[in-house]
């Protein structure tokens, strides 16, 4: 999508959270005002989400602006290229300069000024030139031709998931490491009892609440240094050092989405996907059968399927499979959405964000989350940190990434899984 269509979605998402949020009167009921309210966080949900997306196109343009810059500068004939050279770019035009100017770029007399097409001309009617050269051979002058490089770099990209995004989770950011004591309660099985007239309360503290407790701590993670040369630093037409930084950041958003998702709790972040409880268990140790789905979505409490961040998570292999799924009429059970009034594809009627580090379809695998993910909380220790090392290396120069976060699912009942035979 491009900035422009992600700006006018955004445009759109503003105005259907504002008509939510104008639909709810004083004489509304309170069934459709929870319902209005949960479209509307689930809009602005929307809008966070094509707020950074904006914000990525916005820096990949300023990035490529600045990579476009450099390579102007760094043309033949350009003007820091003059300037290096100690040639004054006021001097009288020579055939010389201007001709080497035309072999540079490739004998392109667009390239050139109306001056220089002029100081061209003429001297090829002064006989100033009248040799048979050609870009065949070195010796005939293929060694005037330089080798050119796009400036534009093909990067290979994966996509890897949701979970470091605080639009899926809860996200709790700290400047200090400090482990976080997490309380919870679990209330739901207590009730009240039938009372006698004039009988005393029973007070055998059976029905005392019963509190526990999660905690946050700050696990670090680097990606190792990446070494490389001054010199590559200085010639490459590409900004060597913002280029390995960005790889970086998304090393560090592969490995944070992947803890979260399944690290194992032991000195990692405790992953959804392995702190989540079964909620079905599929007849196959290699398909999901569409009334699986169903029973997973309706073995969480309802209480959660009413969250504004209550949704699916599986990988892209999987979703594969669900595509082809359908119901007892013969209509598929997953929906595209429609992009042109800002809603995103669902299942269920439930919203779904692909990662990858959920496991494949296969024996004994948790294939499928279902849940309230706001009861996911994920704590960050400030931002992800890319550093460059510049003496260390010297003359050349390194750059790694560091992070820290923590992951815990704070109520097991909010997400449940799908667990292959």
């Amino acid at each position: 999508m491009t900035l422009t269509e992600l700006q006018e979605k955004r445009g759109r998402l503003v105005t259907e959270a504002r008509a939510a949020l104008d639909e709810i009167k004083k004489n509304t009921d309170e069934a459709r005002s929870v319902e209005l309210e949960a479209r509307h966080d689930a809009i602005m949900a929307d809008f966070d989400k094509v707020e950074k997306n904006i914000e990525r196109e916005e820096r990949q343009a300023a990035i490529e602006a600045r990579f476009e810059q450099r390579r102007q500068e760094r043309r033949p004939g350009s003007r820091s290229e003059d300037r290096a050279s100690g040639s004054d770019t006021g001097d009288e035009l020579s055939y010389r300069s201007v001709f080497y100017k035309f072999i540079a770029t490739g004998a392109d007399l667009a390239s050139l000024e109306p001056e220089e097409r002029a100081v061209l001309k003429a001297g090829v009617q002064l006989g100033e030139e009248y040799r048979a050269q050609s870009s065949a051979t070195g010796a005939a002058g293929g060694y005037t031709v330089p080798t050119e490089l796009a400036d534009i770099l093909i990067k290979s990209m994966k996509a890897f998931g949701p979970m470091y995004d605080p639009g899926v989770t809860t996200e709790i950011n700290t400047t200090s490491g400090a482990v976080i004591q997490l309380p919870t309660i679990d209330d739901t099985a207590g009730t009240a009892y039938a009372h006698t007239q004039g009988a005393d309360i029973v007070d055998d503290g059976s029905a005392d609440a019963v509190f526990g407790q999660k905690q946050l701590e700050a696990y670090v993670y680097d990606t190792k240094f990446i070494k490389f040369s001054m010199e590559l630093a200085q010639d490459s037409i590409f900004n060597i050092e913002a280029l390995l930084g960005d790889l970086l950041g998304e090393r560090l958003g592969r490995l944070a989405n992947l803890q979260l998702t399944v690290g194992t709790g032991s000195s990692a972040p405790n992953g959804v996907a392995t702190a989540s409880t079964q909620g079905k268990v599929a007849a196959s140790a290699t398909a999901i059968a569409s009334d699986e789905i169903i029973d997973l979505v309706h073995s969480v409490d309802a209480a959660y399927r009413q969250s504004p961040k209550v949704g699916f998570q599986f990988n892209d292999t999987t979703l594969s499979a669900i595509r082809k799924l359908k119901d007892g009429q013969g209509n598929y059970l997953w929906q595209m959405g429609d992009v042109t009034k800002g809603q995103p594809g669902a299942l269920l009627g439930y919203r779904y964000d692909i990662n990858q580090a959920v496991a494949n379809i296969a024996t004994g695998n948790r294939s499928m989350l279902f849940g309230d993910f706001s009861k996911y909380f994920v704590r960050k220790v400030g931002s992800p940190v890319i550093g460059v090392m510049r003496e260390r290396f010297w003359p050349n120069l390194g750059v790694a990434g560091y992070i820290r976060f923590d992951g815990e699912l704070a109520d097991t009942a909010a997400i449940k899984h799908l667990k292959q035979a």
